[in-house]
């Protein structure tokens, strides 16, 4: 509850209105009854075609890091992106899977009903996330779920050489790297044959994308150590964070990374377990 006495909640959705529409719909009956006025800016007004009559809405409202909880309906990509949005802040993020896997979700669209209702009286658990804090020359950005580092379409092979904590580690020829989160280790990382980190756990992982030998690996770094990556190939490569183009990184220049603890956080059921998540998400995939 915020200065003004008034229990406020962000909602922000996805660019599939006609998917989210009916859950936004839901979710403001369910505010309007336990007095909670729901908060959607100019852009999530014009989606879902809002007039301002809807009871339990607020619309044209700015970001406010004043309010009670935000609600993603969404995949991951959605729910990232207000996690980014309330860094740094109590804020915690409660997502509603409307994505392909929405690992980061903690409901499916079935069961959004009595997680609004948890949700709307406070009856949830916090988890709070760790970030990488990346840095370029002249940049740096925080990464809530990965870093890479990738050659350009078309361009040469790249070759990175890392060093944690100030020792070379090993220098690999490969497509690129990426650095992720316990978070983000169950994306871009796992894709390119790295270990899961269960949430929870204080670290990050590099791994190679299409490396040219037979004994690159994917490391686990521990959170006090800092992570310098060198450009040695022959052309510039593309840094993105968390999916995002960012920069350039430009030849013999290097970038760092470093564990930052509590950074975001995420909203989930009670009683939610990473485990049954992973065999949820990703068992069903693989069937």
């Amino acid at each position: 509850m915020n200065e003004s006495g008034e229990r406020l909640v962000t909602v922000r959705s996805h660019a599939r209105p006609e998917e989210t529409g009916p859950a936004l719909r839901e979710l403001a009956r369910i505010a309007a009854a336990r007095g909670v006025t729901l908060l959607l800016d100019d852009e999530e007004a014009r989606k879902h075609k809002l007039d301002g009559s809807e009871p339990g809405i607020r619309l044209e409202e700015p970001l406010r890091r004043d309010v009670d909880l935000c609600v993603a309906l969404g995949g991951d990509g959605t729910i990232l992106r207000c996690l980014r949005d309330y860094a740094g802040s109590p804020v915690a993020v409660f997502g509603v899977n409307f994505g392909e896997v929405g690992f980061l979700s903690t409901v499916e669209p079935a069961g959004m009903h009595e997680g609004f209702e948890l949700a709307l009286a406070g009856n949830l658990e916090l988890l709070h996330l760790p970030a990488i804090e990346v840095r370029a020359p002249g940049a740096s950005w925080p990464a809530l779920n990965d870093v890479a580092l990738h050659r350009k379409v078309g361009g040469r092979v790249a070759e990175l050489a890392y060093a944690v904590a100030g020792e070379e580690v090993s220098s690999v020829r490969c497509d690129g790297l990426v650095i992720a989160t316990p978070a983000g280790s169950t994306g871009y990382n796992l894709a390119n044959g790295g270990p899961v980190l269960a949430w929870g756990v204080k670290g990050m992982v590099v791994s190679f994308i299409a490396p040219h030998s037979l004994s690159a690996r994917a490391l686990v770094i521990s959170p006090s150590d800092l992570l310098t990556v060198h450009n040695r190939s022959r052309e510039p490569l593309d840094l993105t964070v968390d999916g995002r183009p960012v920069a350039e990184l430009a030849v013999d220049e290097a970038i760092q990374a470093r564990f930052v603890d509590g950074v975001a956080t995420l909203a989930q059921m009670v009683g939610s377990s990473f485990y049954l998540r992973l065999r949820q998400k990703f068992g069903r995939l693989a069937r």
